[in-house]
């Protein structure tokens, strides 16, 4: 259990995984930054126990054991949803907050909650997923309406959950550790950039996988052009990729429209997947430039990651990223337009002076958000929070 915290109710992170995606990075390190001001905090996650975190913490923590995956993604997030109800209930047996960051998770909380536990449900709501499924919009819809409190990352999720859901949240920043993205690599990246065959070839990186919301088929296509149009072209290294929803299809459609376009993995790909996290690291060193055409983000930690190894960086012109970038740090491109982001690959390659400048703005910008920043305004939720349930202010 967590130590007594003389300040009220502690604080519980949960998530639904234990592996490298957005949400469960936020949530190391928020808990990791939590720790360090002395706010009392434990972490509660879905998981393999043996394995624990792909990244090591020191904040104590408890991983649930996770369903074997069902056959469908309804029957996945609903076995998921009751594996954690049950992992959570030793911890809601004492008042505390539940600090979710997820559907899965924050669903949870909320029937802990509403089955009498003495919690405070909170949420940060990263993004909003396009789903179809009628089940899966309204787990969504129910992970965004029954939290107690919601918090989200960028001011147009903050907008779009006013307008789309009628509900108000709190705004707190994103964070980097530039320290550990700007020193030198665990491993050295020409070792990298060998091991992929790439030794000679101008690569671009992008990190989050294959699947549509990252846009994978736009950036195929941009790279298909540049395949035929340059005398040398360039090549993409694609990191991560573990998603709790299956992709396996939309992924299969872009390898094989990349094949048509005359793309060859191991040449022209190299698809790595999961790596560990100081391989990831060091990819952020190897490549020349990285490449984030996403359509829909909540922030895009993987972008101020990019900046903070001092990488140039092209993202799609999106609202998330119109909020702390601009010109003079990034190359923005319009949305789901191959033409306009092969124009802008073939520009970062060719012109040495504007990687050089985007590098040196994109690493100050990033020193602008820290993920102590970020504990010290969840410190003052969480304050707010007890106040209000009368269990002391922080």
């Amino acid at each position: 259990m967590i130590p007594p915290n003389p300040t009220g109710l502690p604080v519980v992170l949960v998530t639904y995984s234990t592996k490298p995606r957005g949400g469960v990075v936020h949530t190391l390190e928020l808990a990791d930054a939590l720790q360090h001001i002395s706010e009392p905090v434990r972490l509660v996650a879905l998981g393999d126990p043996e394995r624990g975190f792909f990244r090591a913490s020191a904040v104590p923590q408890t991983i649930v054991r996770a369903p074997q995956p069902a056959a469908s993604l309804e029957e996945r997030v609903a076995d998921s949803l009751e594996a954690l109800v049950a992992g959570l209930a030793p911890f809601a047996e004492e008042p505390c907050i539940l600090h979710t960051q997820d559907c899965i998770a924050a669903r949870a909380a909320c029937r802990v909650r509403d089955q009498g536990a003495p919690v405070v449900v909170v949420r940060t709501v990263h993004h909003v997923d396009d789903f179809t499924t009628p089940a899966l919009v309204d787990c969504q819809r129910l992970a965004i309406t029954e939290p107690d409190h919601l918090l989200v990352v960028s001011r147009y999720w903050q907008r779009r959950l006013r307008d789309d859901f009628g509900v108000s949240a709190d705004l707190v920043t994103n964070g980097v550790d530039v320290a550990r993205f700007s020193r030198p690599s665990a491993i050295d990246p020409g070792e990298l950039r060998a091991r992929a065959g790439l030794e000679d070839r101008f690569i671009f990186l992008t990190v989050g996988g294959i699947e549509p919301r990252k846009g994978s088929a736009v950036l195929i296509e941009a790279l298909g052009r540049l395949r035929h149009s340059c005398d040398v072209p360039p090549a993409l290294v694609v990191v991560g990729g573990h998603s709790f929803q299956d992709h396996s299809a939309y992924r299969q459609q872009v390898l094989e429209r990349a094949e048509a376009l005359g793309l060859t993995t191991g040449r022209d790909l190299a698809i790595l997947g999961t790596v560990s996290d100081d391989e990831v690291t060091s990819w952020y060193r190897a490549a020349d430039a990285f490449v984030f055409p996403s359509i829909n983000e909540g922030w895009g930690l993987a972008v101020l990651e990019a900046l903070a190894a001092g990488i140039p960086v092209i993202t799609s012109d999106i609202a998330v990223f119109r909020e702390y970038l601009g010109p003079d740090t990034a190359m923005l491109v319009p949305s789901g337009d191959a033409a306009a982001l092969e124009a802008a690959m073939r520009q970062m390659m060719d012109d040495p002076e504007l990687r050089r400048r985007l590098a040196s703005a994109g690493g100050t910008l990033a020193t602008r958000y820290t993920w102590d920043a970020c504990a010290r305004q969840h410190r003052v939720i969480y304050r707010d929070l007890r106040a209000a349930r009368g269990a002391g202010v922080a």
